[in-house]
Parts: structure tokens; sequence; C-alpha cells
């Protein structure tokens, strides 16, 4: 973990190889992802998620104690990615898992027992149809363009709080998409290093107009 500037200790480590044998469990009858082979689902699913876990760190813990327990919203969840490795490197962080398939969220329940994770929990749900939530971060790593994105979920965020696109190359063409007519800025595009991934990775950091 490194290369990612993270430390996880071994329960941790142990925790998301679990995870992995368990998604490769279940994916034989639920179909959580159409990856089959288990490094594969390490390299593209874990590591990946696992990237975005210190750029939200440095921004979320940089708020002070206030921000103890920050409260993070996993949009279009599917099995759980980012939420379960995000709930598994932080456990400080209370992490939410919406997804409109009740199969995965069903998955992402049993995790939060099977890994003992108290912070975790799944919501079986259309984003857009739950109460709002007053979320530090809502973040999703493969659920809809940026405009989508914050028209469906952007009610979750608090007033200070971001919307964390995960997407692969600079979405250009989403970016413009979304300043034509909406309430939030993109206030910067990160670069991502995902070990053994030979791949385009990148986060889209979103703030309502108006907020630094």
């Amino acid at each position: 973990m490194q290369v990612l500037g993270l430390t996880l200790d071994t329960v941790q480590q142990a925790a998301l190889l679990a995870y992995v044998g368990q998604m490769q469990h279940w994916n034989r009858t639920y179909n959580l992802t159409a990856l089959r082979d288990p490094e594969q689902m390490l390299i593209q699913h874990v590591f990946d998620s696992l990237s975005l876990v210190g750029p939200l760190a440095r921004v979320l813990d940089a708020r002070g104690d206030a921000q103890a327990g920050a409260r993070i919203m996993d949009v279009g969840s599917g099995g759980g990615l980012p939420g379960v490795v995000l709930a598994i490197a932080r456990p400080d962080w209370q992490v939410t898992c919406v997804d409109a398939v009740e199969k995965k969220t069903a998955f992402v329940r049993q995790m939060a027992g099977v890994l003992k994770l108290p912070n975790l929990k799944a919501t079986h749900s259309r984003v857009e149809q739950i109460e709002p939530a007053q979320c530090d971060a809502v973040v999703s790593r493969a659920f809809a363009s940026l405009a989508d994105f914050s028209r469906l979920a952007g009610r979750h965020v608090a007033e200070d709080g971001w919307l964390v696109g995960m997407k692969g190359r600079e979405p250009d063409d989403e970016a413009q998409a979304l300043q034509e007519d909406n309430a939030w800025d993109i206030t910067r595009v990160e670069p991502l290093t995902v070990p053994e991934l030979q791949a385009q990775r990148c986060i889209v950091w979103m703030r309502r107009k108006g907020n630094p």
C-alpha cells in the first residue's frame, strides 16, 4: 500500500482479501461484477477503490475534530465499491452504500456482518427517492455522468460537503455538460495512481456554486 500512501494493519488487509473472496463466492449466483478472476478483482476493484482513501482523507481530515466520524454516501455502489473498501480502510468514517438492486445491497449488508464493520450500512433504493442526508462527501465510482450524478445525488451533500466522482480519463465532455446548467462547480480533477492497473483514473471534485 506504499504506492497509495496508506497504512493498513493486518486485520484490515485480511478484511480486504476476505471481501474479494466473498465477492467471488457470491458472484456465482448474483453476478455482482463481470470480473471472475480474483487477482483482477483485487486490482480493478479493491486497489482502485483504495486509491480514493488518501485523497478523501486529506480533505475530510483537514477539517478538524468536528469531522470525526465523517459521513460518506456511496451512490450506485453495486457490491460495495468503493463503499466497503472505504469502511474497511477508515473505521472512523460512517459509510452508507446506496443501490437500486436489492441483491447487491443484501451483499453489502452481509459484508458488514461478516467483516465486522459497524460503520457500514446499505440502503436499497434509487438515490433520488431517499430522504436527503447531510453527508460530508457523496462518492460515485461508476454511477452516471457528472451532470446526472449531481442532479440525483447532490441533495445528500451537506452545505460545505463534496461530490466526488471517480472516472477514467479526464471527462471533458461531462464537465462541459455539468457547467451548462447546474448548481455545482468542478473545483479540480485529481489524477490517481492505481497499483498494477494499466488505465487512466482520476477524481472529479465538485462543490456547490459559491462555495470555496
